[in-house]
């Protein structure tokens, strides 16, 4: 019986999401209908589809992962950047989108610069978003995987694990692109609609039973942590004797004031004003206005998410040191989905499984969607089918979304794979390190082009681009790991030289970008095309 509950619980869910979904969008004849909605869907709709879209699985079960480990708040400093860089989105990048009336933002790239450009930022998109989603798909099998140790008493072997992560991730893939195909973007925003309160209601759910669970509740969990550091928000850093020490060593830090400050400002910027899995979902509302509003308040949103996941795995922390387990997973990402599978009583525990399903969901959804809207604007339609009416441009976007979730599913297997040999490894980092290289270099050349005029040129933007990659490569090491993983020995490295965090590489890869793009100037042909275009659309 309590398995049958749990099972009710998510068979409901994936129906309704499913019938949502499904029943939306068929009506779209057009590509702007089926990518953003005909611009009609409520900002409060879109606001749910921003968090959705934000709070994947690796968040849902990496931010607990996140606060047990560290036993503290820190990492929740980031939310002061990320709600800094929406200001500066709503009120930079948000409006020309609108002016133009572009579906694909790098559209505007190819109005303000050229066709070159705007392939180039297409292609990283394409690439970047494609490893970073299929990274974050595995996690949500990461319960699965933990229920066959449960129910077997045992560990799989590697080649069971893989084979678990590979059924569900094949199983949650199918079913989200079914639903995205069909109905796309309105079926996007309103499943995301669903989902995020499916999620909400999982997360408190969480603390709930947590609390109930720890002797004493909140004061006897407050008495465990009696250090000062346990329930820490900000750290300034460390004074390592002297003022370029310091710096390093906050450059070597992942959660920082200063990392809040600076390094998730840029990282929010790039992720929320450069990306079209994110952007394309803010086009769908009716105005740049609206637009502005959900993102601004999808920001403020964020901090008690953001508190309460980390609240859990200190929860967590508390919980397995008065009820120690020996079987406790020793990923620590992996906690949180153990304590969900042997101490959540049935039907919550299918809420909160039916949680997980959601945030994966939601975040893959809205990257299916975005790949398939950006490769057919950007290049199906320029260079394979110039000529293609409506209802060719709308089944393009619907058999490349099939496309990419093969891809991502593949992507999904072969990450599940590499933290199957390489254990210990802490999700978060690993999933927004792989933005950290490319995405610099992306918004660096749109603040070219929306806080100038007339600088930025094709041939400058490529070198400035490339210019950015070489310099986060640098600073991270990259070439020492590519050579290490090679077999090779790693070269040594001058002690001075910092090997910067992943919130500071976009930081990084941004200001070397927009300082080599500033030297080049745009054609003249260029400003007045851009400038008339403008004209015409307001008219």
């Amino acid at each position: 019986m309590p398995l049958f509950l749990d099972a009710a619980v998510i068979v409901a869910y994936v129906g309704v999401i499913l019938g949502i979904g499904l029943s939306l969008g068929r009506r779209d004849r057009t590509l702007e209908g089926f990518a953003v909605g005909d611009r009609r869907i409520p900002w409060w709709a879109v606001l749910a589809s921003i968090l959705a879209a934000e709070i994947s699985a690796a968040t849902f079960l990496g931010a607990p992962g996140e606060g047990y480990a560290l036993r503290n708040f820190t990492y929740a400093q980031l939310a002061i950047g990320t709600v800094l860089a929406r200001v500066i989105v709503g009120s930079i990048f948000i409006k020309p989108y609108y002016d133009f009336r572009v579906v694909s933002i790098y559209e505007y790239l190819e109005i303000r610069f050229g066709p070159t450009t705007r392939n180039a930022a297409s292609a990283v998109f394409l690439a970047t978003r494609a490893l970073a989603s299929g990274t974050r798909l595995y996690v949500a099998a990461v319960i699965l995987v933990l229920a066959f140790e449960s129910a077997t008493g045992a560990r799989p072997s590697p080649a069971q694990e893989l084979a678990i992560y590979a059924g569900a991730l094949i199983a949650i893939t199918l079913l989200t692109t079914a639903y995205t195909a069909a109905g796309g973007i309105k079926a996007v925003v309103w499943t995301d609609l669903i989902q995020a309160c499916v999620m909400l209601a999982a997360m408190g759910a969480s603390i709930v039973v947590l609390l109930s669970r720890i002797p004493g509740g909140w004061e006897g969990a407050m008495q465990a942590l009696d250090r000062p550091v346990d329930l820490a928000f900000l750290d300034v850093g460390k004074d390592l004797g002297g003022i370029w020490a310091s710096v390093k060593g906050v450059l070597e830090s992942e959660y920082t004031i200063w990392t809040a400050v600076f390094g998730a400002t840029f990282v929010t910027m790039a992720t929320h004003g450069t990306d079209q899995d994110m952007v394309q979902r803010m086009l769908t509302a009716k105005n740049h206005r609206r637009s502005r509003l959900a993102l601004i308040l999808s920001g403020l949103a964020d901090l008690p998410i953001v508190f309460a996941f980390l609240l859990i795995g200190i929860l967590l922390w508390v919980f397995y040191q008065t009820n120690p387990d020996p079987r406790l997973p020793a990923k620590n990402p992996h906690v949180f989905a153990w304590f969900i599978l042997h101490e959540i009583p049935s039907g919550a525990r299918g809420l909160l499984v039916a949680g997980i399903l959601a945030t994966a969901m939601g975040s893959l959804s809205t990257a299916l969607n975005a790949l398939a809207t950006s490769f057919v604007k950007d290049w199906y339609l320029p260079f394979l089918r110039p000529d293609a009416d409506d209802a060719r441009a709308v089944r393009a976007v619907r058999w490349s979304t099939a496309g990419f979730a093969a891809l991502l599913i593949l992507i999904g297997v072969a990450t599940a794979w590499a933290v199957i040999i390489i254990p210990g490894s802490r999700i978060i980092p690993i999933v927004l390190g792989i933005f950290g290289y490319t995405y610099g270099s992306l918004l660096g050349i749109f603040l070219v082009g929306m806080l100038t005029r007339s600088r930025g040129s094709e041939r400058g933007n490529l070198f400035a681009m490339a210019c950015g990659f070489a310099v986060v490569a640098l600073l991270t090491d990259l070439p020492g790991d590519l050579l290490a993983l090679a077999g090779f020995n790693r070269p040594g490295r001058p002690d001075w030289l910092p090997a910067i965090e992943f919130p500071w590489r976009i930081m990084f890869g941004t200001l070397t970008t927009l300082a080599v793009a500033l030297l080049f100037r745009t054609p003249a042909d260029r400003i007045a095309d851009a400038r008339a275009r403008r004209e015409r659309l307001a008219t």
